[in-house]
């Protein structure tokens, strides 16, 4: 059984990497926690397009942060007794109908097969959790705690809040999605 659950975690592991691998056009990719400075016209946006995958609450704490990674993806439940924040910009490693990088971030709570099947289901729980970076989601587990929305463009997918949900303004509020497999427990609210 030890031997299966370490089997998926590879395959997991070389499926998300696999699928987020990106070039830098006229120079050399760099490091995975490494920032560029941006242009003067241009956004800044983190280079990351790697994966965070981890079983240890200190290194899923540090992935959530503007040094983290594009995605953290959990290999069991974590329980933090922080407030925790999901903040910076990070591009996926791929590229929209425009050719333009797409910006994205998602805390993955699940483990999958090599047909993208979900297998296994986590939980994250905290007292607190602050989206603020861009077009972010959480997928597939569940979050125990309040959930607070800073950004106007935050997803459920496939996952649970047992909490609340509250909003930093009426636009992160209309900016929300949540798809049919996905449910929140308590409010759902504008709290400045």
């Amino acid at each position: 059984m030890k031997a299966k659950a370490i089997l998926l975690s590879i395959i997991m592991a070389t499926t998300v990497l696999a699928g987020c691998g990106a070039k830098e056009e006229a120079k050399a990719p760099a490091p995975a926690t490494q920032q560029t400075q941006p242009a003067a016209t241009e956004k800044k946006a983190d280079v990351v397009t790697t994966a965070s995958i981890v079983k240890e609450t200190e290194a899923f704490e540090k992935a959530l942060g503007k040094e983290g990674t594009w995605i953290i993806a959990s290999l069991n439940d974590i329980t933090s007794t922080k407030d925790l924040v999901l903040d910076g910009e990070f591009k996926n490693g791929k590229k929209d109908k425009d050719g333009k990088d797409v910006i994205q971030r998602k805390i993955a709570l699940y483990t999958q097969d090599a047909d993208k099947k979900v297998t296994d289901r986590f939980t994250l729980t905290a007292p607190k959790l602050t989206i603020k970076s861009p077009n972010a989601r959480i997928q597939s587990g569940t979050f125990k705690g309040d959930l607070y929305v800073e950004t106007k463009d935050f997803q459920l997918v496939d996952a649970k809040v047992e909490g609340n949900v509250y909003f930093s303004s009426e636009e992160a509020k209309a900016g929300f999605k949540m798809d049919g497999t996905s449910s929140i427990t308590g409010k759902q609210e504008v709290k400045k």
